[in-house]
């Protein structure tokens, strides 16, 4: 088990390379001058050379990635190009704010699909199964954004019961874990939530059905086990393959909240990064894109180990 961690974790690390690469290559071959987007437009081209050259802008790009990555590696990602904050700073708060809300709506999508797909695949054909699957259709098929908007409209404008931004009172950035903090966080998770859901429903009622239709559960059935011993054997023989999904899915969320953060300007890193794509903020932009594509590694290689400790009959090369 320890060699096939180490193992693991040496496979982990040109991906990071490789990632890291990508992210600014992605970065830097969009359009648009970045220094343009920040400096007045009748700036004198002494100024505008002079800000391209603080920043390292004027040197090729190979001599960019490696002192940026020589950086990284060191826990500077630089200073914003719009604010001059550095960006680990910015990107602190981001993150934990992104985090605590990728997993309370996590723990909402999971345990919405979970119960619905092993009830779904505990009852195949029957009508509780038709409800089921029609409801994870429902949440893979709405996009988030606009369920959002639909949410703000009745909770927010027709009801008036939940706040529709900011993460705290005032609309401020601040956090804290009291009722007037929780209550911005309740539109938002569940908006984030249903896609999950829908995915994990699917995956599970699948799996408990295939498992359900095993010679082995016949034989625990045959040999007198209760319901809720083969409920039991059902769910580790299911761990595994739901783990994996769920992973995913969690990276999914710190990653693809960024339609969800901006409707309700909750102030992640969706956010932080929608914003830093209109201003062209590279420093941010690379940042934020290098740290969420590394949390999605990180996730993977941790549930890809968990998948092993869970199930020990899994055989990898």
């Amino acid at each position: 088990m320890l060699s096939y961690i180490l193992r693991r974790v040496l496979y982990a690390v040109p991906i990071a390379l490789a990632v890291s690469l990508l992210c600014f290559l992605l970065v830097h071959i969009a359009p648009g001058d970045p220094v343009n987007a920040i400096v007045p437009a009748d700036a004198p081209q002494a100024v505008v050379d002079q800000i391209r050259a603080e920043y390292g802008l004027d040197k090729p790009l190979p001599v960019q990635f490696g002192l940026w990555l020589l950086k990284v590696v060191q826990g500077d990602l630089g200073r914003s190009l719009a604010t001059g904050r550095a960006v680990t700073d910015d990107l602190f708060v981001a993150v934990q704010n992104t985090l605590r809300l990728s997993l309370i709506a996590a723990a909402i999508g999971f345990a919405a699909g979970t119960l619905l797909g092993a009830i779904a695949g505990a009852f195949r054909g029957s009508w509780i199964d038709r409800v089921a699957v029609g409801l994870a259709a429902a949440g893979v098929s709405v996009p988030h954004y606009w369920l959002g908007m639909v949410l703000v409209i009745i909770f927010s404008v027709t009801v008036n019961v939940l706040p529709a931004m900011g993460a705290g009172p005032g609309g401020s950035g601040d956090w804290a874990w009291n009722w007037e903090h929780m209550r911005h966080l309740v539109l938002p998770a569940v908006t984030l939530s249903v896609i999950p859901m829908g995915i994990v429903t699917r995956t599970v009622r699948g799996i408990v059905a295939e498992i359900l239709n095993q010679d082995f559960v016949n034989t625990l059935r045959g040999k007198g086990l209760r319901r809720g011993g083969i409920l039991l054997h059902v769910a580790k023989n299911a761990a595994p393959g739901t783990l994996a999904i769920m992973g995913l899915q969690l990276g999914y969320l710190m990653g693809g909240s960024i339609l969800v953060e901006t409707v309700f300007s909750w102030p992640g890193t969706g956010f932080l990064l929608n914003s830093a794509i209109f201003q062209r903020d590279i420093p941010v932009l690379q940042g934020t894109i290098l740290v969420l594509a590394l949390f999605f590694v990180s996730l993977n290689l941790l549930v890809d180990l968990m998948q092993t400790a869970l199930d020990p009959r899994i055989k990898r090369a």
